[in-house]
């Protein structure tokens, strides 16, 4: 089983940065493939980012501005998020898999409890 807790998430004007920073309690996280899904008010949760143990791939929305990346511990996962729109505003999760390449949120079997990120225009 393992378990992720999310932090790092607040308030920002637009324009600013948040990092978002996801712990993970496996000691082989770094076997998994990790994710960050967002969920904006009234909407479905949608892929952010997804990290594996060789490559990166992002959301259109957010290409170019957000970066995920692992922590040297191997046991964090984190989101930098760069020039932030007031669109961004959504409940923040972390998710992980065993492996593979996917996006939709149903793909993952680990989920952290999720962290508001609010971006005011």
């Amino acid at each position: 089983q393992v378990q992720l807790v999310e932090s790092g998430g607040g308030l920002v004007q637009a324009g600013g940065s948040l990092k978002l920073s996801c712990a993970a309690s496996k000691y082989t996280f770094n076997l998994y493939t990790m994710g960050w899904f967002r969920q904006p008010p009234g909407k479905e949760r949608e892929f952010v980012a997804r990290i594996t143990s060789s490559n990166t791939y992002y959301a259109e929305s957010v290409k170019g501005r957000f970066t995920i990346s692992r922590g040297n511990a191997k046991n964090t996962v984190y989101l930098q998020m760069n020039s932030l729109k007031p669109e961004d505003t959504a409940v923040y999760y972390c998710a992980a898999r065993r492996s593979g390449v996917y996006t939709a949120p149903i793909e993952f079997d680990y989920w952290g409890q999720g962290i508001q990120v609010t971006v005011s225009s």
